[in-house]
C-alpha cells in the first residue's frame, strides 16, 4: 500500500489567514475522498509565533495592536479586517474581531504539543483557532487552555501540569527552528512530503489538485519499482 502523502502544516492559532488555510486545506482533502483512488493524507501542525513579543494581557484590541505595532492608519487596518472577515465568511467561518483578545500564543502552542502528545492535536487546534476569532476567549492564560483542553477530551490536571512546567516548550522552539531552516517567514505554510512548499491560504481547488498530483506520482513510482 503507497504511503501516506505528509502534509506539515506551520501556522500560529492567532493568525486568521491560516485558520482560513486550515478550513481551505479541509475542503480540498475532503473533495479528493470521493476519488476512485483516493490520495491518504496525514496532516501534522507546527509552531509559529506571529509576534513572540506581544504581552499575555494586552492593553487594546485588535484594531490598536495592529495600528501600533505594525504602524497602519487605523482606517487601514480596519478595511484590512473587513477583508479578511469576508475572505473567512467565505470559508464557513464567523471571525469576531470586535470581541477578539489578541496575546501572546506560546502557551497555546505548548498546549498543541501536549495535545499531539495524546493524539488530540487536531481537535485542539481546531479548538483554539474557533476559540480564539469566534468566541473572543482569552488563549494566552493557563486557567483558559487548560478549559480548552478538557473541552476536547484531555485531562486538565495532565494539561495544567504541563503548561505550569513548560514541558513542551523545547517542541514549540524546536519546530520555530525548523521553520526557520525552510526559510518559512510567514504563515499558514504548507510543506508537502517534504519537497514541495506552499505559501498562504490557498483555495481548496489548489490543495485538491496538488493532493491529487503528488498521489499519481506516488503511484507512478511504485509501478515503476
Amino acid at each position: 500500500m503507497t504511503d501516506a502523502i505528509k502534509i506539515d502544516v506551520w501556522s500560529d492559532i492567532a493568525c486568521p489567514w491560516c485558520y482560513i488555510g486550515k478550513r481551505n486545506l479541509e475542503a480540498g482533502l475532503a473533495a479528493t475522498a470521493e476519488d476512485d483512488d483516493a490520495p491518504r493524507v496525514e496532516v501534522t501542525f507546527h509552531s509559529f509565533e506571529l509576534s513572540p513579543d506581544t504581552p499575555v494581557d494586552f492593553d487594546g484590541d485588535e484594531l490598536d495592536f495592529l495600528s501600533s505595532h505594525k504602524g497602519m492608519p487605523r482606517e487601514q487596518v480596519q478595511q484590512m479586517l473587513a477583508n479578511v472577515t469576508g475572505v473567512a465568511k467565505d470559508a464557513g467561518l464567523d471571525y469576531h474581531f470586535d470581541i477578539l483578545k489578541h496575546t501572546n500564543t506560546v502557551k497555546a502552542h505548548e498546549l498543541l504539543h501536549f495535545a499531539k502528545a495524546q493524539g488530540r492535536q487536531h481537535e485542539m487546534t481546531e479548538r483554539l483557532m474557533a476559540a480564539y476569532f469566534t468566541e473572543g476567549r482569552h488563549v494566552g492564560r493557563v486557567d483558559e487552555l487548560v478549559e480548552l483542553a478538557a473541552e476536547v477530551g484531555l485531562d486538565a490536571d495532565a494539561a495544567r501540569a504541563a503548561l505550569e512546567s513548560g514541558e513542551y516548550l523545547t517542541a514549540v522552539r524546536a519546530d520555530q527552528d525548523q521553520a526557520r531552516s525552510y526559510g518559512i517567514n510567514g504563515v499558514p505554510f504548507f510543506v508537502i512530503d517534504g519537497k514541495y512548499g506552499v505559501s498562504g491560504a490557498q483555495p481548496a481547488d489548489a490543495f485538491a489538485q496538488i493532493a491529487r498530483q503528488v498521489w499519481a506520482e506516488r503511484g507512478a513510482v511504485a509501478v515503476a519499482e
